[in-house]
């Protein structure tokens, strides 16, 4: 018999129940499955929303939703039949450990399936709730998705070239970002309720979470009580730090101090920058960011792309080409880290999760599952 590859994982023996869809609670209980728990995805009979999030689909559904329910089992629950929920209320207090759920504030309240609910039976429960806009408050009622949350949280006034429309990142961060958030909470309380009677519950929101990407931000607008706005793919505070266009291709270059842009200048045959007024300290550069990066452009434009890169990597001037998903995804580098993982009886392959434990990154264990149209009752 071959040996579980879940066993030797840190949340071998843990159980999850996600009772939610899309992305956000997915993504948190994949990190959590990733790291060996035994994660059972509840799902509505028409199933999670994002099956249906496509084209393009892959094997059965859409690719977003396999990228996002791996090393899961699902089982149906017809929210809307007493029995059925009564039988999954049941089994959560019998053999889970974690409770995930994003779906409307109240829906589970009224079907007793909330952490007051449940947590009075199971105290030792640890019950996640992901919210949009977060409890208390005007908002907090409302439903929210992601690309409502970049711009409530104000991502979108900095994203995007100055003059511009806003512009919304190109997936999903704040949905992801909040379940880093909740899978990191429940990590906490599981450290926690070792020495405790007692599980937790646990809150996020999308709101929170894009107001957290954004506090950076925020300290600038509360020291200087000016408003930050777009600078395209550049920084606010920092000078030469953005995208420029060779002949052939856009490269990011990065001389994040007066050292580092010395050498870029000596590099792209104007030492004199680096004793220029206007360019020899950051902040200088900072208020004169057009006239630096017209100088920049102007010589990084004679060159192709890989010209620049070997030249500033020589000079250990920190660049990188940028990318499109082929190019990231086959590069050398991310081959030799083996990000690519196989899914056991599938043809698929994905990311698999960005961390390493004693040098070895957990494995895919298990393809995504099927939408079980039949609700059955998982034996615990």
């Amino acid at each position: 018999m071959s040996e579980n590859p879940a066993q030797h994982l840190p949340l071998s023996g843990y159980t999850v129940f996600e009772i939610g869809q899309n992305v956000a609670a997915p993504f948190a209980s994949q990190i959590l499955a990733d790291l060996g728990a035994d994660v059972i995805k509840v799902e509505k009979p028409t199933g999670d929303d994002a099956r249906r999030w496509g084209p393009p689909d892959w094997e059965g559904a859409a690719a977003m939703f396999q990228t996002l329910n791996r090393n899961k089992t699902s089982q149906v629950c017809n929210f809307r039949d007493p029995e059925q929920v009564a039988q999954l209320r049941e089994q959560i207090i019998r053999s889970a450990d974690v409770v995930i759920q994003n779906f409307r504030p109240g829906v589970l309240k009224s079907l007793g399936l909330d952490a007051e609910a449940l947590q009075a039976r199971k105290p030792e429960l640890v019950y996640c709730d992901m919210g949009a806009f977060g409890r208390g408050g005007p908002l907090s009622h409302l439903p929210g998705y992601d690309p409502l949350m970049q711009a409530y949280g104000g991502l979108m006034s900095v994203t995007g070239e100055p003059g511009q429309a806003p512009v919304r990142t190109g997936y999903s961060v704040i949905d992801c970002g909040t379940g880093m958030w909740a899978a990191i909470g429940v990590l906490a309380a599981l450290l926690r309720r070792k020495n405790t009677p007692n599980g937790a519950h646990v809150e996020v929101s999308l709101f929170e979470t894009a107001l957290s990407w954004m506090q950076i931000a925020n300290a600038q607008h509360l020291s200087s009580g000016e408003v930050p706005g777009r600078h395209g793919s550049g920084a606010a505070t920092i000078v030469p730090y953005s995208a420029y266009l060779a002949s052939d291709g856009h490269l990011v270059i990065a001389a994040g101090n007066d050292s580092l842009f010395r050498k870029l200048s000596a590099l792209l045959n104007h030492p004199e920058w680096a004793d220029d007024p206007r360019f020899n300290s950051n902040p200088a550069r900072v208020i004169n960011r057009e006239e630096i990066d017209r100088l920049i452009q102007a010589e990084i434009a004679l060159q192709a792309r890989d010209h620049w890169i070997r030249a500033l990597r020589a000079a250990n001037v920190p660049c990188a080409p940028v990318q499109n998903t082929a190019e990231a995804f086959g590069c050398e580098q991310a081959q030799a880290l083996g990000v690519l993982q196989d899914v056991p009886g599938s043809s698929m392959r994905f990311m698999g999760i960005p961390l390493r434990l004693d040098k070895i990154r957990p494995e895919i264990r298990k393809a995504p599952p099927v939408l079980n149209t039949l609700h059955k009752e998982t034996t615990a």
